[in-house]
């Protein structure tokens, strides 16, 4: 009887096949949602659910609105959808995105690079455990879904010849212009092109026999490097220029150039406040972490040279038993039958084997007691809730893969399809931490390509074979042990961190116990039982005196309320900003209060009645302020300060810290804060009070 597709011999296996694929599949199409349901942050999560809620001139900072358009049309089509008042439902719908990255990435890895399914689930795996940033900071997530199409299409393009896929990856990498203006660098991907138009110009004269200028057509003619140069560049340019013309129409047909103009010229000014966004600085810090991060890099590379003397000893010692069990002077060769009686070559493999043997045991050791070593040292932590399980194995994992993707393209032997997505993965790798100012971070959040690639190329190590020079053998086994070692180390403090880390304002969730029962947005919400008092009781209070819907201004690192209580902000939601300028918040407000005043009345009261006045809501640090208690803290600071003596310098620390949320250093600080002064003097001008206080928030409503 005929056998059937999917029943024994090869058609089993390949039925196999396909139910592993479909589990690696399902995986890592769910594991991106794993964490919906837990978290509160009030920073960037919220921050921007309310962009996307309130997106529009009225109640957006323009710099921010223009600067990241795409992403926030995209969230504010979102937010249109079944569940989008919900926080949980909003990280559904963007948790997605990390899904598409990743079944990308493991589609194009397995069907055209051919790397084995098993290494790219893990890579995947790895890469979404990676994702570190909030979901709902589309400006990413859509930045790396349209990078990632733009290094498939172009490597579709290249390897096929096909001009129109160069022509989409042009036109992803014009859009993601409109994503996030600082995207500009990406346009850097076009090196791949050109480094690839050299590679087959090579190849051409290779096979022309050094006389040809690039690949042969015919049996006379040959493509200019040239000609085949400014094709390739000219149709990803199309793409480019087509993508950035059609949105630029767009944005013209709504808003207007000039409104779109000056919210990019903000965008360029913005560095003059927030010095960390200066290209320079953004440039320098990409560089200073990898820098730092050659102290482990050394010491390891020195456990490597030790290594390589060990089995280089080890090999010689393997001649030296084999001449003298066969004796043959040193140096000499053996120049007769060759043969050798069976119990001398038996005992010559057996000191063979335990020799060997004892080395590969004793440096599988060594490898053990690195990672060991790195533990102890402090290279890493268990502490997976924050960034110190990541912050030092991600960049050397970074910079391994691009170690390995540069032997990759200078190797004479190497497919020119393999030196391409080696240049990728580099350019992937550096061009993503441009335009951020969190250091290499961005490029651990974006290895759908690279980190498969990584580990197929240390698979591909693993069986490589020794090599003998003269009588020495050079073995591949000491860097193998370490690079296993290493790669098992970045294997569980990346899945461990990825299982336990939720970002919640720049650290990390450890408790997610607490929930809140009266608000809509937050329901079925995991978070910290402290975060859940506070939101129970604001919501209550917002609830109660039906707040919602009503304007808000939001000061002191909270700009999510707007997005949890729903409240639209009256100007801007992220006020306390370095990129939100004082002379732009001034002008904000000043607006503000122009439609708060019915000028052509003449009266010295505003035309507006009290619920037409945005409510303000403060950290509670600056309620307390407004209440004197920082005064009293400053004068008690000061008479600790001349009794403490050697103490003076501790004091001055806590107070120059910038971390300290709610603690000393930002209370000195309050009286300095030129912003913070707008809001009292628009909240003494127009009567505000206090309606209601917690640990938290301080909530003031005009009388």
């Amino acid at each position: 009887m005929e056998k059937r597709k999917g029943q024994g011999g090869n058609g089993m296996r390949f039925h196999a096949g396909n139910l592993w694929e479909n589990l690696f599949v399902v995986i890592l199409a769910l594991y991106p949602l794993r964490h919906i349901y837990v978290g509160l942050d009030l920073w960037d999560t919220g921050y921007n659910y309310a962009n996307f809620t309130y997106m529009g001139m009225e109640h957006m900072d323009p710099m921010w609105l223009f600067s990241t358009y795409l992403a926030n049309s995209v969230g504010w089509l979102l937010t249109k959808l079944p569940r989008a008042s919900t926080l949980a439902g909003m990280n559904f719908y963007t948790g997605l995105f990390v899904t598409v990255l990743a079944l990308a990435g493991y589609f194009f890895c397995t069907r055209k690079l051919r790397i084995p399914k098993g290494i790219v689930f893990v890579g995947e795996l790895l890469a979404e455990s990676l994702c570190w940033c909030p979901t709902a900071l589309l400006y990413n997530y859509l930045t790396y879904v349209l990078f990632l199409g733009a290094v498939i299409l172009l490597y579709q393009g290249l390897t096929l010849g096909k001009k129109g896929y160069l022509a989409a990856a042009g036109v992803c990498l014009g859009a993601n212009v409109l994503v996030r203006f600082s995207n500009l660098p990406q346009m850097g991907l076009i090196l791949a092109v050109w480094a690839y138009d050299l590679i087959l110009w090579l190849e051409g004269r290779r096979l022309a026999g050094g006389k040809g200028l690039g690949r042969e057509k015919g049996p006379d003619r040959v493509v200019p490097f040239w000609q085949r140069l400014l094709q390739d560049t000219g149709w990803c340019l199309l793409g480019y220029l087509g993508a950035l013309g059609v949105l630029f129409s767009y944005i013209h047909l709504r808003y207007g150039l000039g409104e779109y103009a000056a919210g990019i010229r903000r965008l360029f000014a913005m560095t003059e406040h927030a010095t960390d966004y200066t290209a320079k600085a953004m440039i320098m810090s990409v560089i200073g972490t990898y820098v730092e991060n050659l102290y482990w890099v050394v010491r390891m590379g020195v456990i490597l040279a030790a290594g390589l003397v060990l089995f280089g000893v080890a090999g010689w010692l393997e001649g030296r038993l084999l001449q003298k069990e066969e004796g043959i002077p040193e140096g000499k060769s053996d120049n007769g039958t060759g043969k050798r009686r069976t119990a001398q070559g038996r005992r010559q493999n057996r000191r063979q084997r335990l020799l060997w043997g004892s080395v590969q045991l004793l440096w599988v050791a060594v490898s053990i007691g690195m990672v060991a070593w790195l533990y102890a040292r402090g290279f890493c932590s268990f502490s997976f809730y924050s960034y110190d399980s990541i912050w030092r194995p991600g960049p050397i994992f970074l910079m391994l893969t691009m170690g390995m993707a540069a032997v990759r393209i200078f190797h004479p032997k190497a497919p020119k399809e393999e030196k391409l997505i080696s240049g990728l993965v580099i350019l992937v790798i550096l061009l993503t931490s441009l335009g951020s100012n969190n250091k290499v971070l961005p490029s651990l959040n974006n290895l759908f390509v690279a980190a498969p690639y990584t580990l197929w190329q240390g698979w591909r190590f693993w069986k490589l074979g020794e090599h003998k020079i003269g009588p020495v053998t050079l073995s591949a086994f000491p860097a193998k042990g370490l690079l296993a070692a290493f790669l098992a180390l970045c294997a569980v403090q990346f899945g461990c961190f990825g299982a336990r880390f939720v970002f919640a304002e720049a650290t990390g969730v450890q408790d997610s116990s607490g929930v809140v029962e009266n608000n809509g947005v937050l329901g079925g919400m995991g978070m910290a039982p402290e975060k859940a008092r506070w939101m129970t009781q604001i919501s209550q209070y917002v609830s109660e005196n039906h707040l919602q819907g009503r304007e808000v201004i939001l000061y002191g690192q909270i700009p999510s309320l707007a997005y949890y209580l729903q409240m639209p902000p009256a100007f801007n939601s992220w006020c306390d900003l370095d990129s939100y300028s004082l002379e732009t918040m001034r002008t904000d407000m000043e607006e503000l209060e122009a439609r708060l005043w019915d000028t052509e009345a003449g009266e010295n009261e505003p035309a507006a009645s009290r619920e037409d006045f945005p409510v303000i809501i403060l950290e509670n640090l600056y309620g307390l302020e407004l209440e004197g208690y920082v005064d009293d803290l400053k004068g008690t600071l000061g008479r600790l300060a001349q009794e403490a003596g050697p103490k003076l310098q501790f004091l001055q620390e806590i107070a120059s810290n910038p971390a300290a949320g709610y603690g000393l250093g930002k209370s000195l600080a309050l009286g300095t804060d030129a912003k913070w002064g707008l809001i009292q003097a628009f909240m003494e001008e127009y009567g505000y009070r206090q309606t209601f206080r917690n640990e938290k928030f301080a909530v003031y409503e005009r009388e």
